[in-house]
């Protein structure tokens, strides 16, 4: 099942394993029982600090996978499914963390898991095509090895439809807490921790209190944020990022072909890559938390420039990078709002394989919409796609993919004007002709929605100079109309909004801010612990390259 390389790679971790951990497996008749027990049969061929246990109980879901340290009076982490693709991470992890291996978060975040009390028992419904789901799964893993009175399963919604469709479940990530549903979509491992424990937030931001001035505060975790946090940190001066998910938008795309010199690769790895690199020099990472407001330097009375952040937080420092990124654009239509999640959808690899064998729309004909079309089109009955311009602005090479394939329609002068459904989930879509006025029904199970991004510039007005479409004015260098602020990515006016390009405007910001830095006489604040980089000499400034 695990080809050589993988096998290989797997070795190499499992020899981390500090304590002995035990694999339970139970099974039933089924094929993907088997499959899954070949699985661990493998894995616990590897290492012989791994026992295997088989068993058959019919008053627990089968095929299912148990991991627990030897010495733990039960197992807290399962998979109720195949652990593979993007999850096969989430399987590596559960085993090195239940084997002593320890988790790469704040000692804080780790000694509030701890801390919870009561009994919960979360289980996560996910897909093995969900790039966002396995963040979730090793959230609430971590979470359960941790703590002894919290349990997780995860479980595949493929394996499991009845139950999939006795909790009305067309989104995931879906996790519940003790049989009540907890949340849904991308949640952070700071989400989670904020629903579950009374009192989070404001832990949090005493935590953050405490936190020293920086010299460069990068508002964003996406890749023009990673990209300027490291130029940054390689001058040597205090470093900062704050971002409510590391990674961005980026967490959320499949293929990437157009990155240079790497031919092909995904999202989740690519951000997982850019974390790391972040975290080779000595930068202070905070997820999990939001910027609110934005305060000059002028207006501070610290003399620093403040961001304050939805927890009660403030955070200082002397410069500014802004790449808080983008967001899906709503439709903003009747209906939308009301089966979010139940029928309406944003991430078609997400939540493509819930609407299996039945009838989809998707909304918009750019790349996003039309490849949408084109995955979604080997999983779904049909697939209809409604453009509201007179033409599509995919490119030909997607279009004629999209036209090929006999299970999808284009619609084009469509606009879509409500939603439908039973109360519970979507079953129609309504949508007016723009040429002629008239008005069409189109019954079906699900609506994707690929219209394009806004910048997440909300919390910027009034402060920062914005354009008529919410994206940041910068100049040539990143600079913002706010003296010390810079920004750069997709939630600027920067054209062509790519993961290079927003890559080489974060590098550009910042060392903008780092040129801002040598220019500008560090604040008479007190002891502040900001770390000086005296402004040189008119001489010396010829020279900064």
């Amino acid at each position: 099942m695990l080809d050589t390389a993988i096998k290989t790679q797997l070795n190499s971790y499992l020899t981390k394993l500090t304590n002995a951990i035990v694999i339970t497996v139970n099974t039933n008749d089924s094929a993907k029982s088997q499959e899954l027990l070949n699985l661990a049969i493998e894995i616990a061929e590897l290492s012989k600090k791994i026992e295997l246990i088989q068993i058959q109980d019919t008053t627990q879901r089968s095929p299912l996978m148990s991991i627990a340290s030897k010495d733990s009076s039960q197992a807290r982490v399962e998979f109720a499914g195949i652990p593979m693709g993007h999850e096969f991470t989430s399987l590596v992890l559960a085993l090195l963390q239940a084997g002593g291996h320890p988790a790469k978060e704040e000692q804080a975040i780790l000694d509030q898991i701890k801390d919870i009390e009561g009994e919960l028992h979360f289980e996560t419904y996910i897909s093995l095509s969900c790039q966002n789901c396995p963040e979730v799964v090793q959230a609430l893993n971590l979470m359960a090895v941790l703590n002894p009175n919290i349990r997780h399963t995860m479980i595949d919604g493929a394996l499991f439809q009845e139950e999939v469709e006795q909790r009305n479940i067309l989104a995931v990530p879906a996790v519940y807490l003790n049989g009540e549903l907890f949340g849904q979509g991308r949640m952070t491992l700071s989400d989670i921790l904020n629903k579950a424990d009374d009192g989070a937030s404001e832990k949090q931001a005493a935590q953050l209190a405490n936190k020293q001035n920086y010299d460069v505060l990068v508002v964003g975790g996406g890749p023009a944020g990673a990209a300027a946090a490291i130029y940054a940190a390689r001058k040597g001066i205090r470093t900062g990022v704050v971002a409510d998910r590391f990674g961005g938008q980026v967490s959320d795309t499949m293929a990437i072909e157009n990155f240079i010199s790497v031919k092909a690769t995904e999202g989740p790895k690519l951000v997982s890559n850019l974390e790391q690199h972040v975290l080779d020099y000595d930068v202070d990472l905070i997820k999990g938390q939001r910027a609110s407001k934005l305060i000059s330097a002028d207006l501070s009375s610290s003399g620093l420039i403040e961001v304050e952040l939805e927890s009660g937080a403030t955070l200082k420092s002397r410069s500014i990078i802004l790449a808080t990124g983008a967001r899906w654009r709503e439709m903003n239509v009747p209906g939308e709002a009301e089966y979010k999640g139940k029928g309406v959808a944003y991430c078609p690899h997400c939540d493509g394989p819930l609407f299996k064998g039945k009838r989809v729309a998707v909304i918009g004909g750019g790349n996003s919409g039309i490849e949408a079309a084109i995955d979604l089109a080997g999983l779904v009955e049909h697939v209809t796609v409604l453009e509201f311009a007179d033409t599509l602005r995919a490119d030909e090479v997607l279009q004629r993919k999209a036209k090929s394939l006999a299970n999808v329609t284009i619609i084009k002068n469509a606009l879509t004007t409500e939603v439908l459904g039973d109360g519970t989930r979507v079953n129609a879509l309504r949508y007016q002709d723009r040429l002629t006025d008239e008005v069409h029904t189109l019954e079906l199970a699900g609506v994707f929605v690929q219209i394009g991004l806004l910048p997440n510039t909300d919390f910027l007005k009034g402060d920062i100079e914005l354009s008529s479409h919410g994206e940041i004015k910068i100049n040539d260098k990143g600079q913002t109309s706010m003296a010390g602020v810079f920004a750069a990515g997709d939630a600027t006016t920067a054209p062509y909004k790519q993961i290079i390009i927003a890559m080489g405007a974060g590098a550009t910001a910042s060392l903008a801010a780092f040129d801002h830095l040598i220019r500008t006489p560090t604040p008479k604040v007190g002891d502040d612990n900001t770390h000086n980089v005296e402004a040189p000499t008119v001489e010396e400034s010829t020279k900064v390259a």
